[in-house]
């Protein structure tokens, strides 16, 4: 039975489908992680506030490190994909789970962090009082004793110089005095209020953010379910061709 042994020998469970619309999956992330490497760049560049201020919150910094890493991890999912290599397609699928993941934090933290709500503690600045290193108990040797942090500060764009001190001894100062220095009002209604006026732009991005990712991990997934079974049929052949008593 010639003709069926060739048909054996040809089946395969790889899609084709599947292969190459992960390959240009991949190609358009390469393309996207070039677009953040580049505007992350060019945000560094013609930034005029220090370099230190806030780096690990610093929304250029996070574009920067996220292109870089997707502009290396699409390159396993291109090749692996065309190759059909198990290994590169596994790295592929693990590393965009854990940068999803990562993602979602950092977005958090740069919302939580963020100077554009103009707050400071939870409910008020005297909210810090409740920080080891800001109260103001005579037994705190802390240097920042009755401070609130720098995130506190009102800055203007007229400083040429910017004091990182402006938050020190704000919690001895009445409500009205340290308004002249500080954000005094809590983060926690300014932030509820500013979820529920840009609820819908919240959802969009988390949306484009996530569902790309979440194709491509599901993807990758399916090729590489498709390989191992291949891999087994192939091995199949191959021992079930190699016995002269079959």
């Amino acid at each position: 039975m010639p003709s069926a042994k060739k048909k054996d020998e040809e089946f395969t469970f790889v899609s084709p489908v599947v292969k190459y619309l992960l390959f240009f999956f991949n190609m358009l992330f390469w393309i996207i992680a070039l677009f953040l490497i580049s505007i992350g760049v060019y945000s560094r560049l013609v930034k005029h506030e220090t370099v230190l201020a806030c780096l690990t919150v610093d929304p250029a910094l996070l574009l920067m490190i996220v292109g870089v890493l997707m502009f290396f991890i699409t390159f396993c999912g291109c090749v692996g994909s065309l190759r059909e290599n198990i290994c590169l397609l596994q790295t592929f699928c693990i590393i965009l789970t854990i940068i999803f993941l990562l993602q979602l934090v950092a977005g958090v933290l740069g919302f939580v962090f963020s100077d554009k709500f103009n707050c400071c503690g939870g409910i008020s600045y005297m909210d810090w009082s409740q920080n080891m290193y800001f109260n103001c108990s005579e037994e705190n040797p802390s240097r920042e004793r009755c401070s609130v942090p720098f995130s506190c500060c009102l800055l203007s764009k007229e400083e040429s110089v910017i004091n990182t001190m402006c938050g020190h001894g704000m919690q001895v100062l009445k409500y009205d005095t340290a308004g002249a220095f500080i954000n005094t009002n809590g983060c926690i209604d300014n932030v509820v209020n500013w979820i529920h006026s840009n609820l819908f732009l919240l959802g969009g991005i988390a949306l484009g953010l996530a569902i790309p990712q979440l194709v491509g991990i599901l993807l990758s997934q399916i090729l590489i379910n498709q390989i191992q079974d291949q891999i087994k049929l192939q091995n199949y052949n191959q021992q079930h061709h190699s016995d002269p008593w079959r």
